[in-house]
């Protein structure tokens, strides 16, 4: 998992095959360091989860293109509507012509369609898209850990899961991908910071993720995970309605 040499600090790593998480550190003020995730899919039609800040749009371009060329990318999705998740949507658009967003239909509905410079393409939950080798799947989870149009895709051939911001990690040089511990920070980074909706629905969602038993935990905050996600995620619902 050697990263490739970039103009900035951002750094790419292969965390499954063929899913590249691109990261770049950031440091906030008074608030210490913090890291925003990319994941891209290099496929036959490659998928790019979360466009980062529209001011970071020159170095996740530069990432992305050490991997494909920008005009091959198909769809562009994030999980919601937020400016780490999305605000470079409408750049990246313009340099891949053939570009789709992605994301649920409430996001569709309430924010997408007006944002966005071409329309998207709106999931319905448990809804499929084929990229080749991958296939990705739209699973709907309304305010966990927030917004109305939140929604996770579930990568079926390597039983990755791109949750966004589940398990969200301070910290701006976290390893890219990890088998240790990352409930007790992101828990303690959760509750300094209370960044959860605390849906009554979380832990029917959090076990309906369990379920399809991820592997791999692609989180848009700190490093990635590899292990028992099921195990993990049951773990964070546990410790969600203890709080």
């Amino acid at each position: 998992m050697a990263a490739l040499s970039l103009s900035s600090d951002t750094t790419i790593h292969e965390i499954s095959e063929r899913i590249y998480r691109i990261s770049t550190p950031v440091q906030i003020p008074g608030g210490g360091g913090f890291s925003f995730n990319q994941y891209l899919i290099d496929d036959d039609d490659p998928l790019l989860f979360h466009t980062g800040l529209r001011r970071l749009f020159p170095v996740v371009r530069e990432a992305v293109e050490r991997i494909i060329p920008i005009d091959r990318l198909r769809y562009v999705g994030f999980s919601h509507f937020e400016a780490d998740e999305c605000g470079a949507l409408n750049e990246f658009l313009a340099a891949a012509p053939h570009a789709e967003p992605i994301c649920g239909q409430i996001a569709a509905m309430v924010s997408v369609s007006d944002y966005a410079d071409r329309p998207p393409r709106a999931l319905a939950d448990d809804e499929t898209i084929p990229l080749g080798q991958h296939s990705v799947r739209w699973l709907d989870t309304p305010h966990l850990p927030h917004a109305w149009e939140c929604g996770f895709l579930m990568e079926t051939a390597s039983a990755t899961l791109l949750c966004g911001d589940l398990f969200t990690q301070g910290g701006s040089h976290n390893p890219p991908l990890t088998e240790g511990d990352i409930l007790e920070p992101s828990e303690a980074f959760r509750h300094e910071m209370d960044y959860f909706s605390h849906t009554r629905n979380a832990r029917a969602m959090l076990e309906r993720l369990a379920a399809l038993q991820p592997t791999t935990l692609a989180c848009m905050h700190g490093s990635a995970w590899r292990g028992d996600g099921a195990a993990l995620l049951r773990a964070l619902a546990d410790s969600v309605e203890r709080a």
